[in-house]
């Protein structure tokens, strides 16, 4: 795993999420767990070595960033915003998470196939939060502080956790850094306000949910990118054109790559981004009393 700092390691060439540990004079803390189980089961494993495992914490209910929970089971006490608690591997419209994480060991992690659970035995323990907050919450461990901010937008229940005295905070998917941004259901005026309100912490690494560790001023780019779907949605809107014909004109392919192990999504990832913008953008207001 990458270090990051003395006290901070990320992993940023897995497919799915970067995970990461803190190192603390009183234990470890790990935030987000890999999607593939062998990788799952080894940084557990390095993330030991350094000492009892405290706290386990996911900063979205994404898939790629919850799966290796159940590797880590009996490892220190999960901490999960209500959001994620509640939208926890949850089969959806667009996607079934258990499925999409199966999907994965073939390509990237064959060896992980003989781990791999059943969907019932999975289920019955997939090892989610056992404090629940709302809001914001602060841990402390050793001489280290956690400041779980709730920075909502990609997700309801999304996390940054923000450890001052590495100078470091830990995005999850509110930045996708040199790397191809999803939207799928996300709210983005909201996430336009949780970059800032990480733009307003005193770091110097920004660890993001995708892609290589950045600082605060790669928020501007992420900034851009949400405001050029957006707008691009809206344009098209503007001049009367389907749904269909949105999903078909609005893409932003050349931008960037897909993140690891996800290429071949990437014209999956545009019509969805397309397609959830205009949904939004063409609902109309909420029916009254609603």
């Amino acid at each position: 795993m990458e270090k990051v700092t003395a006290n901070v390691f990320t992993e940023t060439k897995l497919r799915g999420c970067n995970p990461s540990y803190v190192t603390t004079a009183d234990g470890v803390v790990v935030i987000d767990t890999p999607q593939l189980p062998t990788r799952a089961i080894a940084m557990r494993s390095e993330a030991e070595s350094h000492g009892p495992i405290r706290y386990l914490i996911n900063t979205e209910h994404h898939v790629d960033h919850i799966f290796g929970n159940y590797y880590f089971k009996g490892a220190g006490t999960v901490v999960h915003h209500q959001g994620v608690f509640d939208n926890f591997m949850v089969v959806g419209p667009e996607l079934d998470p258990f499925a999409y994480a199966a999907e994965a060991i073939p390509t990237d992690d064959p060896e992980g196939r003989a781990i791999f659970p059943d969907r019932d035995v999975y289920y019955a323990d997939p090892n989610k939060g056992e404090i629940v907050f709302t809001g914001d919450l602060t841990l402390r461990v050793g001489e280290h502080t956690f400041r779980l901010l709730h920075t909502p937008g990609h997700t309801p229940g999304q996390v940054a956790v923000h450890v001052p005295e590495e100078r470091v905070v830990f995005t999850g998917d509110t930045v996708f850094s040199a790397c191809q941004t999803w939207l799928m259901t996300s709210n983005v005026d909201q996430w336009l306000g949780a970059l800032e309100q990480i733009r307003a912490l005193d770091v110097d690494h920004l660890i993001p949910g995708h892609g290589p560790v950045t600082t605060r001023k790669y928020l501007d780019t992420q900034r851009s990118v949400l405001l050029e779907w957006k707008t691009a949605v809206a344009v098209a809107v503007a001049r009367g054109w389907s749904r269909e014909e949105t999903i078909e004109r609005v893409e932003f392919a050349e931008r960037y790559p897909v993140d690891i192990g996800q290429e071949y999504m990437m014209d999956y990832i545009q019509k969805l981004n397309a397609a959830s913008l205009y949904d939004k953008l063409t609902a109309g207001p909420p029916a009254p009393g609603r």
